[in-house]
């Protein structure tokens, strides 16, 4: 089985991705641009903005006018241009970033695991933000804190010893890693936390139907299995989840990390 990891998995339409990474993106996003101080007065640049769910909060705080944003992703940059009207929204990777004014806030949501290269991703984010503005940059807590990105990553291993790697443990996951990039690309002021989120199932159908959409590493590996292996998988995740029969919640944790350009 190929790697499915990076943009490649992430190509899908706006409304497979809400139901599957949207329920905690969006809940998600004003934390994060809390942590990114984010205040009216400034600009803002959104690097790997999907459909949206970060940008819509930074429109939201400071106006369309003053928000740029870029995806890999072309039905993304198509969502998000039409949901957020007035956007600078352009096609563009964290590798090489579609922009060349600086910006005071430069964001990076749930995108920093899935860079090709890390360093040319700092020096970009450096290029674009400008002295003394800030780079913030989150991630899924890949240990314990996300509870169901553990629980399927159990029952992939369980059916498969040999599970691609992205479903061990995506970069930047840990305790540290995210202030060590900063600090290794010359960030100043330099502080790591986490941010708690949560999102609601109407049942476990429903969380199933979100992971067929084939959405990051995790949607990608259900829909590649052959049928009778996917039902094994299904069955391993819900009895992993507690095999929940009504609606659930399942809870969250990223890990954020910020630094100030000198």
């Amino acid at each position: 089985m190929e790697p499915v990891s990076g943009a490649r998995t992430f190509t899908a339409v706006a409304a497979d991705y809400d139901a599957f990474m949207g329920r905690y993106s969006r809940p998600l996003a004003p934390l994060f641009a809390d942590f990114a101080s984010v205040r009216p007065g400034i600009r803002a640049l959104d690097v790997g903005c999907g459909p949206g769910a970060l940008t819509t909060e930074l429109v939201r705080r400071l106006g369309a006018e003053a928000v740029a944003a870029c995806d890999p992703a072309p039905p993304f940059v198509v969502a998000c241009r039409n949901r957020l009207p007035g956007v600078d929204v352009r096609p563009g990777s964290a590798e090489q970033v579609p922009f060349d004014d600086p910006f005071d806030v430069v964001t990076a949501q749930l995108v920093l695991q899935f860079v090709s290269d890390p360093a040319r991703v700092a020096s970009e984010f450096i290029r674009v933000t400008r002295p003394g503005g800030v780079v913030a940059t989150c991630v899924w807590d890949y240990s314990e804190g996300t509870r169901l990105l553990r629980a399927f990553r159990e029952a992939a291993l369980a059916l498969d010893a040999n599970a691609p790697e992205e479903l061990r443990e995506l970069r930047f996951g840990r305790e540290g890693d995210l202030a060590q990039w900063l600090e290794d690309a010359g960030f100043d002021d330099v502080t790591e936390t986490t941010l708690a989120v949560s999102a609601s199932y109407a049942d476990f159908d429903d969380l199933w139907a979100s992971l067929l959409t084939g959405i990051g590493p995790a949607g990608a590996y259900t829909v590649r299995l052959p049928v009778s292996r996917r039902e094994t998988l299904r069955a391993a995740l819900h009895d992993n989840l507690g095999k929940p029969s009504g609606a659930f919640t399942l809870d969250a944790v990223a890990r954020a990390g910020r630094g100030r350009r000198a």
